[in-house]
């Protein structure tokens, strides 16, 4: 297969590497790069994806910039997992918008709101769009909400299932049943703890000089916390509406509200703490990515700062708007976790398997 030139300039720097292996202990990527028989594409994008971009071997290469290799990891490395990223997605048509990263986003966005904003006002009545309001479904009937999200989930599931299917094919992994169960556990375990975020030494990633920081593993881990906290919050409330016969809104005290606020209140400060972990990241280490991976940060934190202001809107002649707005945010994430940097994290756990299964081999 002829390889582009990213892939190329990635097969460069890991013939280099692997004849230098001065950073074998920094991350799963070089004792994976040292397994390989031959560099190809496939190899390349599992390489690319096995690395969590912590810049431990840029500070330590002898053969950074300004040496002639001029090796840097991170950066093509990112230039590689973006294109794997849009090479397997599910529609094909959807690819050249991807293309366009922060462009798709915020047109979703847009058109997610508007659609909402639409809906709120033929159910609701133009008139009383703006008059204070207590409960949601004053606003938009559950059934509406649930069809409207059900639909997308199954769409983001099909999309996830096309998508990583050609993933783990093109690395030439076996069948997800002829893998053993410790090989998914190990990899399960790393992509958790986020091990190779720790640059290999413990202390953390390389965002800026020569002093590494967890706070990037950190604020990972509160964005994935509270995500799992609203997204448990959610399976609460569907608990509650269709198990219990008890609809929203709850109060404060119930299951529902507690995950949730709880759930959104850590999501907004690990997307915080992620938005600022990338305006001090040397931009050496970065690739030109068009916005495609900060709008997934900034989807979750728009989703976390509705979502959490809607209570506090009970009553007003605001909740109809911020509704509206809300969940046309839920809704471009969900086009996010389909055609966005959200899958970023399936090729990266795929990837551990790949490697924890190469090592028992």
């Amino acid at each position: 297969m002829p390889v582009n030139q990213t892939t190329a300039e990635a097969i460069r720097i890991m013939t280099i590497c692997n004849a230098c292996r001065y950073c074998e202990g920094h991350c799963a990527v070089f004792p994976a790069m040292a397994r390989q028989t031959a560099f190809t594409q496939n190899n390349m994008e599992l390489l690319s994806n096995l690395c969590h971009q912590c810049g431990a071997c840029y500070q330590h290469c002898q053969y950074a910039d300004p040496h002639e290799f001029d090796i840097n990891v991170p950066a093509v490395f990112e230039q590689a997992r973006l294109e794997s990223y849009t090479r397997f997605l599910w529609p094909a048509f959807m690819q050249p918008a991807v293309r366009s990263g922060a462009k798709f986003m915020a047109t979703s966005l847009l058109v997610s709101i508007s659609l909402f904003l639409l809906a709120v006002a033929g159910q609701a009545g133009v008139s009383h769009l703006f008059a204070p309001r207590s409960n949601f479904y004053d606003l938009m009937p559950h059934w509406m909400m649930a069809g409207v999200f059900s639909l997308s989930a199954l769409l983001v599931v099909i999309s996830w299932w096309m998508t990583l299917r050609g993933y783990w094919q093109s690395i030439l992994l076996p069948g997800p049943r002829s893998i053993a169960m410790a090989t998914y556990r190990a990899a399960i375990v790393s992509a958790l703890t986020l091990k190779n975020l720790d640059g290999g030494h413990g202390d953390g990633c390389y965002e800026s000089g020569e002093l590494p920081s967890l706070w990037k593993r950190r604020s990972h881990h509160l964005v994935v916390s509270g995500f799992l906290l609203c997204f448990s919050a959610t399976l609460a409330g569907t608990f509650y509406h269709y198990g219990l016969n008890l609809p929203a809104p709850y109060s404060w005290l119930t299951l529902p509200k507690l995950l949730g606020v709880t759930g959104g209140i850590v999501l907004l400060v690990g997307c915080v703490g992620l938005l600022r972990v990338k305006q001090i990241t040397d931009q050496r280490l970065v690739a030109s990515d068009n916005g495609y991976g900060i709008s997934l940060t900034l989807l979750l934190l728009l989703t976390s700062l509705t979502g959490l202001g809607l209570p506090l809107a009970r009553g007003t002649s605001l909740l109809g708007l911020l509704l509206a707005v809300h969940l046309g945010c839920v809704l471009a994430l969900f086009l996010n976790f389909a055609w966005g940097k959200f899958t970023h994290g399936f090729f990266r756990l795929i990837a551990l398997v790949a490697d924890e299964h190469q090592k028992s081999r």
